[in-house]
């Protein structure tokens, strides 16, 4: 994790398409101006947890659904290199 210190109206670079800007500090309180392209999602991170179990839940996955996915495509593909 990189860690860095800002102040008020200062900005983080994130890539080309990415800026981080440091809008108001109170307290324990920071405000962030978060501006990026249209298609790149940027959500608080509890929101994105919401969408990702309802995505899960639509598919109709369960928990391990993905590692067995993942695990069938990894031996298939070592079979393949035989």
């Amino acid at each position: 994790m990189l860690i860095l210190t800002r102040k008020t109206g200062e900005t983080i670079a994130i890539g080309d398409d990415i800026k981080v800007q440091v809008l108001d500090i109170k307290g324990k309180n920071v405000r962030l101006g978060i501006k990026a392209p249209n298609v790149i999602p940027v959500h608080r991170e509890e929101v994105f947890e919401r969408i990702k179990e309802a995505n899960r839940l639509a598919a109709g996955l369960a928990p391990n659904d993905l590692s067995e996915i993942t695990n069938f495509w990894e031996e298939r593909k070592r079979n393949s290199k035989r």
